[in-house]
């Protein structure tokens, strides 16, 4: 039996001196690799540096030491993290005889998670965190408030530049580190908002009580409200309040969050879960604050023991005939659920902490939920009950669905290779080498057909308006005339069924014409690959075409503008020679007012055109996006669309 997890249960007074800073190695690869230790150089690699030194700030909340950490974007993009912890050691390292704040600081695998002594948990596993840091920053200053002292290192990308100093007394305790980001190591040194707010929300939902604020300071980002660039959290009910807001934009089928918590050992786990009306799962996991987007054994063991204890109630109560069979996927549908477990020895695949690998959390997890899921169903019935019935009709859309795919199969020979008659195939057979064309419209799909490479382009004519798939389930999307085309072109099933391997195209183009039924159609068909084909997002095969707006003609001289900034500017230049030529400026109604030779110079040839790739740097963002824009609430999409309709131009998931 598992005990029960209590939060913010009283910590026994630990002293945190420098013999629990084990060292294991130097720091020599940092700047040679940066990407081995932070993922990349690129915006993510960006922000990673915050979040390590964020991490170390939560390694002392979790220890029961810290309860406050502000992060502060200063003017130059130079970043500031305070906390009220401990604050790092100070005192002689035995293994190097160095200050434990310099040995921090300077070499790789350094840290107080090693030992054992230091933290039980922690997300900074590696102990790559402030070293990495500093090696990637041009400048970085630490100060630690301790021992009524406040203690000062300077560091120039990794190398010492102040030796560790007293500069003055004080009468609490803590860490302050500012850095800049070298740009001889990042493509880019401008910290975005709304990345970072997105992260810190999201740690003080996993940290209950912990309040995590941040503040951007920067004059360039004045033109903001000020409340779009300072908010404070503090989230008393921890992962019960994120699953309250992950489902904001959606209707409960029950109305308190369900919440069970567990310990065994130095492990512990916690989960909350609550259904809506919609048909999509969202599951969100954590090991040691870390998100872990490729699941694993945590996730495991909870769908294990969700399936087991939902039909087991379900028998026991008489809601379930002895011929109704639940599938993993009918307990999970419409499912929002956060789990966060906290381990010792965390095991993550990769650098990256992708995925956790550590099976005992598997059975921790299944336990919980098993024993205490079924004591608050049998204490709940109301609750058993809505939750089994959106689990039975899920099982018989199922059903529908399996009959609706066999039939979509039978009817346009899928077993045989019968491709749509929609679809205009291409020559090309290694699925790396070949392009999709999703094209609005007749007209647009048969100029697109003569003016394309048939050696590697295939265009699939996409008409009407179709399905949105946000509000129905997987038996209407097969069944519906519009995607089922499109799910057999791909030939990689949808859902639970989608196999990445088996898809025959490696670049889908999505191309609509430039205006607000364009962009829906866009909208709408990114719906469908995010609910269904994630996968494709996540892989990069997804892209957006950006046809031109205008085209612009002097003489025999004919040029394309892609916006209003470039036409003005392309009628400029055709004017450069003569003020007074006449340049005619046509605008594009849409791409079937193009003719063939038109479209493949400014929309398709690999030379020439203009892609945008669909990425998906945030599931859960991008999870609330497609609720608020594609669900059945009306306010919050208003409200989203007055909001950000100034950016509307550069919106991209």
């Amino acid at each position: 039996m598992s005990e029960e997890l209590e939060l913010n249960s009283t910590q026994v007074e630990h002293e945190y001196g420098g013999s629990e800073i084990q060292v294991l190695e130097g720091l020599e690869a940092v700047r040679k690799r940066p990407g081995m230790y932070i993922g990349s150089t690129s915006e993510s690699g960006l922000h990673h540096l915050v979040y390590e030194i964020v991490d170390n700030s939560i390694d002392e909340a979790l220890a029961g030491y810290c309860d406050e950490i502000t992060v502060t974007i200063n003017e130059g993009d130079t970043i500031t993290v305070t906390d009220n912890g401990r604050g790092i050691p100070v005192d002689i390292q035995p293994q190097t005889g160095k200050p434990a704040l310099e040995v921090v600081f300077t070499i790789l695998h350094a840290g107080g998670k090693f030992g054992g002594g230091g933290y039980k948990v922690s997300g900074g596993l590696h102990g790559v965190g402030a070293s990495v840091v500093n090696a990637l920053s041009e400048w970085l200053e630490v100060q630690v408030h301790k021992n009524g002292k406040i203690h000062q290192m300077k560091f120039a990308r990794g190398h010492i530049t102040q030796e560790m100093t007293i500069i003055g007394e004080t009468d609490r305790t803590g860490t302050i580190v500012t850095f800049k980001p070298d740009p001889e190591m990042f493509d880019t040194t401008v910290y975005n908002y709304e990345t970072l707010h997105t992260r810190m929300q999201q740690q003080a939902f996993l940290n209950a009580g912990l309040r995590i604020s941040i503040a951007d300071n920067r004059l360039a980002s004045a033109e903001k409200p000020e409340e779009d660039r300072r908010h404070s959290m503090c989230y008393e009910g921890g992962i019960r309040e994120y699953v309250t807001w992950l489902n904001a934009n959606k209707t409960p089928v029950h109305p308190e969050v369900i919440y069970v918590s567990g310990a065994k050992e130095d492990s512990m786990a916690e989960i909350a879960l609550q259904y809506n009306d919609g048909y999509q799962e969202n599951m969100v996991s954590f090991a040691n604050n870390v998100r872990t987007p490729e699941g694993g054994m945590h996730e495991e063991g909870f769908r294990r023991a969700l399936t087991t204890a939902l039909t087991s109630y379900g028998k026991r109560m008489k809601i379930l005939k002895e011929d109704d069979k639940l599938s993993g996927e009918d307990c999970r549908e419409g499912l929002t659920v956060v789990i966060s477990v906290k381990l010792t020895e965390a095991q993550f695949e990769g650098q990256t902490k992708a995925k956790l690998g550590n099976s005992e959390i598997r059975t921790l997890v299944n336990n919980v939920v098993s024993e205490k899921l079924d004591v608050y169903l049998e204490e709940n019935p109301q609750v058993g009950k809505a939750i089994l019935e959106k689990a039975l009709m899920a099982a018989r859309a199922r059903e529908a669905a399996r009959k609706a795919r066999e039939n979509v199969r039978r009817k346009n020979g899928l077993e045989s290779g019968q491709m749509p008659d929609k679809l205009q195939d291409c020559n090309e057979r290694d699925p790396s080498l070949c392009e999709l064309y999703i094209v609005e419209g007749d007209s647009a799909a048969g100029s697109a057909i003569q003016g394309r490479d048939s050696r590697f382009q295939a265009i699939l004519a996409m008409w009407g308006k179709m399905l949105n798939v946000e509000k129905a389930r997987m038996d209407k999307v097969y069944g519906n005339d519009k995607l089922s085309p499109l799910i057999v072109a791909l030939g990689a099933g949808i859902g639970e069924e989608f196999n990445i391997e088996k898809l025959r195209y490696h670049k889908i183009v999505i191309m609509s014409d430039a205006d607000v039924d364009g962009a829906h159609i866009r909208t709408l068909l990114l719906t469908f690959f995010f609910r269904y084909m994630r996968p494709l997002i996540e892989n990069g095969y997804v892209y957006s075409a950006v046809p031109p707006l205008y085209k612009l003609t002097r003489g025999k001289t004919v040029r394309v503008a892609y916006s209003d900034e470039e036409r003005d500017r392309v009628s400029s230049e055709l004017r450069e020679d003569n003020p007074n030529a006449k340049v005619v400026i046509n605008r594009f109604k849409g791409l079937g007012e193009m003719d063939p030779h038109e479209l493949w110079e400014t929309t398709m040839d690999p030379e020439q055109r203009s892609l945008r790739r669909i990425t998906l740097d945030d599931a859960v963002k991008a999870d609330r996006i497609f609720t608020i824009l594609m669900g059945e609430e009306v306010e919050p999409r208003k409200q989203w669309i007055e909001k950000n309709a100034q950016y509307a131009v550069n919106l991209d998931f």
